[in-house]
């Protein structure tokens, strides 16, 4: 249902609105019962505990207020991006006066008990959390690490156009890293065909203990700060030295009157193509109003208003001393609660004004609640696939150049809700076929000689992971699809965010009226094993091991071995929802292993045993538990795997007789107990691959004990042996990695001469395992003489029987 369009609001009801908001947040943090005051408070309708925060909220609540009067008077639909990360109170209490929340939460109706219900849980045992979490009708961003609510609110207004996402931004979030990324990202957004942000940072002055760095600069360096950031920015100050609130509310509605009006003019010219990217300035609000604004004044002789020590909880002992408790209900009462609700404790009818109807509802916006706006279109992988001979296998391709093209297609098919997102890396990462289809979308001047750069691009590239994920996120959480490309060291700075969106995902699937989201998709390549150019500070895999950690409903992680294997996963990934997939895949011209229909069979199982690489005669595919082998060679990632292929080959010409089983896993996730994680093999299942009691060889991609952490409960763990990277890496050849990290093939193989009862012993394998020993020196010393490595590992072909 749509609002009154151009209907005027009195700034007595924004006051009013205003004022029942800041009632109803102060009543979450405290009260647990009596929430209209019909009788004066006791310690026992005060929380035992007091929890939230309420600091950031009366200007929170300020801002809420007048934005509901610019969507009734306007008509434009508006997002509400919450930045402080303790505006719970405040979101939640605009909800209820909004409506939604009763909606959507039945059981917290609009009256008396609704309202007792509502203050009640709010950060309480069963209850909901103090941030603005999934649980919070309208929100995207909970806040719970600070710095991504602009990331956000761009990622939100991609492709959204008449939308205008307002994110109000802390000053002490203001501070961090990944906010300072996100400031131009008005760069990235087309007038035309996307949305429009309208950043409003809140200076009230502090964090938790500190003074704020922008709430103390002098104000012409502000001014100069946003303007060199490319905005024309709007400066709000008030409810100092006890002025009147109205006079606020005056200036507010005027300066929000003011940045409606600039989008508008600058969305008409970008529509008439005149839009001068030198020239134009995006509108941003600076507001400034006291921390803890309307909260008590002094406590114990302590001034709170005003300063840090309204961030928290300001009255902390109102259960146990009574002054805080007459403070308590005196702060309550100043908001006139007789006049905002009735008394049945519905909001009086006066507030009715200042609702949007419908989905014109912040808290009821579907480009928050509703979920994915509609499914993709995914390309047919095969069309795409290495042609791969099962007679002669090994032939080399670059496994990201080929999905690269499918990539491309992907976004042909779907032009209106699939991004990709990458610090700069999609050419470095072999993904160019894209731009063959669209390019990088770009705001600022162009120049000549630039390549790839457009106004209406749908690949999006800074020089900052957090601002590549921050509008990732903000794009998915909003409805629509897309990939983050990066080098695998450098995903680890946003480690953190990975933890925010896996949790939201947690979270989210136990709030039903939250539609499903398209999955968080990362491809990294430029891996480990092959940053033997850049050295030590790009070796880095440990970004599984962050994300093997999280709730097992919600993460994932692909080793596809080569090209057709990725494709597989790629097209899977994208045609999940809810979840957290991680794909590790090389760039480097490498072997290619399985046709397209052993590659899909692979992805579905997840693992399995490579029988052409295998010495097993007898094996049975159909039964391997009747096949028991001597070793097994288990590998996980695409030179892992290559390494453990030769390393068969190496056994299967020098140790003929020696059984070998060599075992390929794709899904990580198989390893791990099916009670721990739904992708989880079965006992039986495992054990019939990997063996009983039998020793296990693996070659794995990254840290040895993340191996270990997902099959220790596995039958055969006792016997199971792990390579992978062990924190030794320079500038070297590719092998010599392999070499210094004990991964290579020599040193795979020499693993099973050892830990196969009584091989060591046998007659002349002390001197193969010799001739292995000096293999790897040789090659060591080839590369430290020559600088590459040499030709029987450079020129190594895979032979099949």
């Amino acid at each position: 249902m749509a609002s009154r369009g151009g209907a005027s609001v009195a700034l007595e009801v924004v006051d009013a609105w205003w004022r029942a908001a800041n009632y109803l947040s102060v009543g979450q943090i405290y009260l647990m019962r009596n929430p209209l005051l019909d009788r004066p408070l006791e310690p026992d309708d005060v929380k035992p505990r007091l929890l939230g925060h309420w600091g950031t909220s009366p200007g929170l609540n300020l801002v809420y207020a007048h934005l509901n009067r610019a969507i009734v008077e306007r008509d434009t639909p508006t997002l509400y991006v919450c930045g402080p990360g303790h505006g719970g109170p405040a979101m939640v209490a605009n909800t209820w006066l909004d409506g939604t929340y009763s909606e959507l939460f039945p059981a917290t109706t609009l009256d008396r008990p609704g309202m007792e219900k509502l203050f009640r849980q709010f950060s309480f045992p069963g209850g909901i959390p103090s941030h603005a979490a999934p649980e919070t009708p309208g929100s995207i961003n909970e806040g719970g690490e600070l710095g991504y609510s602009l990331m956000h609110a761009f990622g939100a207004a991609l492709d959204n156009p008449g939308l205008v996402v307002a994110c109000v931004i802390g000053d002490g979030e203001a501070e961090t890293g990944p906010l300072a990324a996100s400031w131009r990202g008005h760069s990235f957004l087309n007038p035309v065909t996307d949305g429009a942000v309208l950043p409003i940072l809140h200076l009230n002055g502090y964090k938790i203990a500190n003074p704020t760095l922008l709430a103390r600069i002098p104000e012409a360096e502000l001014v100069d700060f946003f303007r060199g950031n490319g905005y024309e920015p709007l400066l709000v100050t008030g409810g100092f030295d006890g002025e009147d609130h109205m006079a606020v509310h005056g200036r507010l509605a005027d300066a929000i009157d003011v940045a409606y009006e600039r989008i508008g003019a600058i969305r008409g010219d970008a529509a008439a193509g005149a839009f001068d990217v030198n020239a134009a300035r995006w509108p941003a609000i600076v507001l400034r109003t006291p921390k803890g604004w309307t909260g008590p004044g002094v406590v114990d002789g302590v001034q709170v208003e005003g300063t840090f020590h309204a961030h928290q909880v300001p009255l902390a002992e109102v259960r146990e001393n009574p002054e805080h408790l007459a403070m308590l209900e005196a702060w309550l009462r100043s908001y006139r609660p007789e006049e905002l609700f009735d008394a049945d404790g519905r909001p009086v009818a006066d507030l009715d004004a200042l609702r949007p109807r419908g989905e014109l509802r912040m808290s009821a916006t579907p480009v928050a609640n509703a979920g994915i706006v509609r499914p993709l279109d995914l390309p047919p992988t095969e069309d795409f696939a290495v042609d791969v001979d099962p007679g002669d296998r090994g032939d080399s391709a670059e496994s990201t150049r080929v999905s690269g093209a499918w990539l491309a297609e992907l976004m042909r098919r779907n032009p209106d809700d699939v991004r990709l997102f990458g610090p700069d890396e999609v050419l470095s990462n072999r993904l160019g076929a894209v731009f063959d289809v669209t390019k990088r979308v770009w705001a600022e001047s162009l120049h000549p000689l630039d390549e790839h750069l457009a106004r209406s691009g749908r690949v999006t590239e800074a020089l900052s992971e957090h601002l590549m994920q921050g509008m990732l996120e903000g794009y998915l959480l909003t409805g629509r699809h897309g990939l983050i490309t990066s080098y695998e060291a450098f995903i680890h700075i946003v480690d953190s965010m990975f933890n925010q969106h896996a949790k939201w995902l947690e979270s989210a699937t136990h709030v039903p009226w939250r539609g499903d989201l398209a999955s968080l998709n990362y491809l990294l390549s430029s891996h480990v094993w092959r940053q033997d150019h850049n050295g030590f500070s790009h070796q880095d895999p440990g970004f599984l091991n962050v994300v093997v950690n999280k709730q097992a409903d919600v993460v994932r992680v692909y080793l596809p071995p080569d090209a057709n294997t990725l494709l597989v996963v790629m097209r899977h990934a994208f045609d999940t929802q809810n979840r957290v997939n991680v794909i590790v895949a090389g760039k480097q011209p490498a072997p290619q292993w399985m046709t397209h229909a052993e590659a899909e069979a692979h992805v579905e199982q997840g693992v399995g045993i490579w029988a052409e690489a295998s010495n097993e005669p007898g094996y049975d595919a159909a039964d391997p538990a009747a096949s028991v082998p001597d070793v097994v060679l288990a590998c996980a990632g695409d030179v892992p795997t290559m390494e453990t292929v030769a390393a068969a080959l190496l056994l299967r010409e020098r140790l003929p007789d020696l059984r070998v089983r060599v075992v390929n896993v794709v899904d990580l996730m198989r390893l791990q107990d099916p009670s721990h994680h739904p992708h989880g093999l079965n006992d039986l299942a495992f054990d019939a691959i990997f063996t009983k009691d039998r020793p296990v060889v693996f070659a794995f991609h990254g840290y040895p004990s993340l191996i270990h952490q997902l099959a220790y409960r596995r039958t055969n763990h006792a016997n199971l042996h792990v390579r992978g990277f062990v924190e030794k890496g320079t500038t070297t050849t590719p092998f010599d990695m392999l070499h210094l990290n004990d991964l290579d093939r020599y040193r795979l193989a020499l693993d099973v001469i050892h830990r196969v009862p009584g091989l060591a012993e046998r007659t002349g394998v002390a001197e193969i395992a010799d001739e292995w020993h000096a293999a790897r020196a040789a090659a060591r010393e080839y590369a430290y003489e020559h600088g590459i490595d040499p030709d029987w590992v450079t020129g190594w072909e895979y032979e099949s029987r």
